[in-house]
């Protein structure tokens, strides 16, 4: 069955309770949520305040991406707002092993993202401590982005890796009605989709598009 992870960046912030009761509605289990500081990647996003808002709108699984320096500093402030799963970046951590563990150690879902320039071997080292593999399919930092087509070999080379540990797969950036089918076909488990979702006219449907493409 395919999971499809909504980003909320892409939704209308004048409305964002509202396009979350449209996704939760359409059978989203899952919302993925972008915190960018402008120093990791250029832009500015949101925190742990919104992500708190958020928690009270929605009892679905809150993914919290964390495209920032120095990503374990703010760990407590993003888990105390009701993320269940923190995704760093492995090209932005310290010591990713231990950042791993105090997460799993807190009680959330310890996640960690690749960029499409890093190396899918870097990840063999903390394998059994990953609860989720965030394959980035674009180049962090802005949506809309085009699919880069050779994450895709990284994709299935992720799936290779995992072998039959508890991990959940997913893929962020360029992901839409002409890409969704080749991208599930790796193997991976979910998808984050946020332009190719939310600048829809019709966002509900959209999201039946997507998953039965």
């Amino acid at each position: 069955m395919r999971v499809i992870s909504p980003s909320l960046l892409s939704a209308d912030f004048k409305h964002i309770q509202k396009d979350i009761e449209i996704v939760e509605t359409a059978g989203a289990t899952r919302l993925h949520l972008d915190v960018m500081d402008g120093h990791f990647v250029p832009n500015l996003t949101f925190g742990p305040f919104i992500i708190h808002f958020i928690r009270q709108c929605t009892s679905c699984h809150l993914e919290t991406h964390l495209m920032i320096d120095n990503p374990a500093a703010s760990f407590d402030q993003y888990i105390k707002a009701g993320s269940d799963t923190i995704i760093f970046h492995i090209e932005a951590s310290g010591n990713p092993l231990e950042e791993l563990k105090y997460l799993k150690s807190n009680g959330v879902s310890a996640g960690i993202a690749l960029n499409p320039d890093t190396d899918i071997n870097k990840i063999v080292p903390l394998i059994d401590d990953v609860d989720y593999l965030l394959i980035m399919s674009v180049f962090p930092g802005k949506g809309g982005q085009s699919f880069i087509r050779s994450t895709l070999d990284k994709m299935r080379s992720a799936v290779t890796i995992r072998e039959n540990r508890n991990i959940t797969i997913g893929v962020d950036g360029g992901v839409n009605l002409s890409t969704i089918n080749e991208v599930f076909a790796t193997g991976i488990d979910v998808t984050i989709v946020g332009s190719g979702l939310f600048n829809s006219d019709d966002i509900s449907t959209r999201f039946q598009e997507l998953l039965n493409a």
